[in-house]
């Protein structure tokens, strides 16, 4: 896309939303159907798009981009309508009679800038969002993951050209991009483009939300089941290569389960990837030799478990591990974003929660131990994007859990309804009628004191019309049973 053309877009976007075609729930509807068909019909091109980009296998796309990304349009289908509802909330007795409601509304237009190391769900899902919520949707998918980026580019002929405009253009254009006015921005990639993207939407008042990433943690307590937690880690930390903002970004264990945890993740690497890694079929590659090297880099002054050996000619490193890394090891100085692991060991789950706690908030912060006291501890003692307790990742699977980062992992958050919320204004109205003018007498002047304490009894009591609802509901049950009991007892 020619330079020039850039500030057309976000225009030409700002035109169709105005239409207010974008806004009847058919529509919206209509627009969610023809991304499911999108995703269906081009799903070759899809998993070959990402096996060319990061070695992804067929299924490994199915399962890992696709899978979830169906689930999201089809609860937003099914759920639309409801979200779309006003939403009655709770009044005081100065308004009993009044209507009183919040109103989700489009925000206009929304501007999402996707990642490259899952280039399909990240990109996609903000934009089942942004559709439910009735926007208009500028898409610039990464150019690092390019050959997914040209099959994005057919979206256009799948949704309804007031309803996107896609944004292929390279990195060096972002900043032309991000001086156009949005009327929110979603971003999902790394920190420091991450403060880049809010300085600019700061121009415009423009929210953000920042899908980050950050150093998530994850702590093995010495008496939890060793096998079955490395397994799950070696599972949550080397799909897609490690390139996934929640996987396990190093651990923290006591030195005396430390030669445990390394041959349990020996067991788990050779059962999930074999003897070979390089040859199977489910194991990624890394997205380019910038991102090689810099990982490489990250191996200098560390000690080498397991694995180690790389590629540069096919951007393959082996799954790896570092034993006895120092908080002062390079490794621990930036998000490694690729399969390697270190192991630093502390001496105890309070050192533990003290060195996460010295450090930056993650997206994602992982506890293995079988105490619940543990758990709770790590929950109420730290704080995180998300905390999973045995098991890594398998969060972002669930719809009904807000997704998204705090602090320097993010701002925001999506998936579910949660997106919806995200990408809407959430109007709060009120309707008064213009008769019962007698109630209001006592906000008009003069202030006496007789009109304090009415005010004070009609603000400051509160009235739950759903408890009102279930108290009639409960009264006329009761005269019902006891007319019932009277005839009967004739």
């Amino acid at each position: 896309m020619p330079l020039e053309q850039l500030p057309l877009v976000a225009l030409q976007a700002r035109k169709a939303f105005q239409t207010g075609r974008s806004k009847p729930i058919d529509f919206r509807v209509q627009q969610l159907k023809n991304l499911q068909r999108f995703i269906t019909e081009k799903q070759k091109d899809i998993t070959d798009a990402l096996k060319k980009d990061l070695h992804k296998s067929e299924n490994g796309t199915l399962l890992y981009e696709l899978l979830g990304l169906e689930g999201e349009i089809n609860m937003a289908i099914a759920n639309l309508s409801v979200w779309m509802a006003p939403r009655p909330v709770a009044k005081n007795l100065l308004t009993i009679s009044d209507e009183v409601y919040i109103q989700p509304e489009p925000l206009g237009v929304v501007l999402i800038i996707g990642a490259w190391n899952y280039p399909i769900t990240v990109t996609l899902q903000p934009l089942v969002g942004a559709i439910a919520a009735g926007n208009a949707v500028v898409v610039k998918p990464s150019e690092v993951s390019c050959h997914t980026a040209k099959v994005l580019e057919l979206l256009p002929l799948y949704l309804d050209p007031v309803k996107l405009e896609l944004a292929s253009l390279l990195s060096e254009m972002y900043p032309e991009l991000l001086k156009q006015r949005f009327d929110h921005i979603f971003y999902t990639g790394n920190s420091m483009v991450g403060k880049l993207v809010m300085e600019a939407a700061a121009r415009h008042l423009t929210p953000v939300t920042l899908e980050l990433g950050g150093k998530n943690p994850c702590y093995i307590d010495k008496d939890c089941d060793l096998e079955i937690a490395c397994r799950r880690i070696t599972w949550g930390k080397y799909i897609n290569c490690g390139q996934t903002c929640i996987s396990p970004d190093y651990i923290l264990c006591e030195p005396s389960i430390q030669d445990k945890v390394v041959e349990e993740i020996r067991k788990s690497i050779k059962e999930f990837y074999t003897d070979d890694p390089k040859t199977f079929i489910d194991y990624g590659r890394i997205i380019n030799q910038r991102h090689f090297k810099r990982i490489i880099a990250l191996f200098e002054g560390s000690t080498v478990a397991i694995g180690g050996e790389n590629d540069e000619s096919q951007c393959y490193i082996a799954p790896t591990v570092l034993r006895d890394v120092t908080p002062e090891s390079k490794v621990m100085q930036e998000e490694i974003f690729g399969p390697v692991l270190p192991i630093v060991p502390i001496k105890g789950v309070n050192e533990a929660i003290q060195f996460i706690n010295e450090r930056e908030k993650p997206l994602a912060l992982y506890v293995f131990s079988s105490s619940n006291k543990v758990i709770k501890q790590m929950i109420s003692e730290t704080s995180s994007g998300a905390l999973l307790a045995n098991d890594c990742l398998i969060h972002y699977t669930i719809s009904d859990l807000p997704f998204g980062g705090v602090g320097n992992s993010g701002m925001g958050c999506y998936h579910g309804k949660s997106t919806f919320d995200q990408l809407s204004h959430l109007r709060s109205c009120l309707i008064k009628r213009l008769g019962m003018e007698q109630l209001n007498g006592m906000r008009y002047p003069p202030h006496t004191a007789e009109k304090l304490r009415l005010a004070r009894l009609l603000l400051l009591k509160q009235v739950s019309l759903g408890r009102v609802r279930h108290l009639v509901q409960a009264t006329t049950l009761i005269m019902l049973a006891a007319f019932v009991v009277q005839r009967f007892l004739r």
